[in-house]
């Protein structure tokens, strides 16, 4: 058995805390689970917008835009060339999403792990609310099933 590899099998690359990623599907499972952001979009050098908002929605087409407005953010990711993983002094991650002259920053303003709690915690919370209305509603049909005589 032979180990010799070939120039063209060459590994996947490792990126940790920061790297240029060019692959969209990569970016995408960066970019999964977000959560919410404050983000600023510079064009030439200048800053031109900034806020804060949730991603909404993550996706690859080449006939939509990527939108933000009213606190939400559906990015394609088509509309950029590269994303940039960097790292603030204070060392938390950010995403620079790159096109010619642009760039959308997204700076997290939760974990993974947060985001994934808070989605729980909420599941959790509407289960509890859904069991609660159903008890309520059986309780309300077994009381008017008893009948009163007038």
């Amino acid at each position: 058995m032979s180990n010799y590899r070939s120039d063209s099998q060459l590994p996947a690359p490792c990126i940790i805390n920061t790297g240029i990623i060019t692959n969209k599907i990569d970016i995408g499972r960066l970019l999964a689970d977000i959560g919410r952001v404050h983000y600023l979009y510079i064009q030439d050098g200048k800053l031109t917008s900034q806020g804060e908002g949730d991603v909404m929605e993550i996706f690859t087409n080449p006939q939509q835009a990527t939108l933000i407005a009213n606190h939400a953010l559906y990015l394609n990711l088509h509309s950029f060339d590269y994303l940039e993983l960097k790292q603030s002094l204070e060392q938390e991650t950010y995403f620079d999403l790159m096109q010619d002259n642009a760039c959308l920053r997204l700076i997290p303003l939760s974990t993974p792990l947060q985001e994934r709690l808070t989605r729980n915690l909420n599941v959790g919370s509407l289960e509890a609310m859904m069991d609660q209305v159903i008890s309520a509603k059986w309780d309300a049909e077994i009381d008017d099933d008893g009948s009163c005589p007038l």
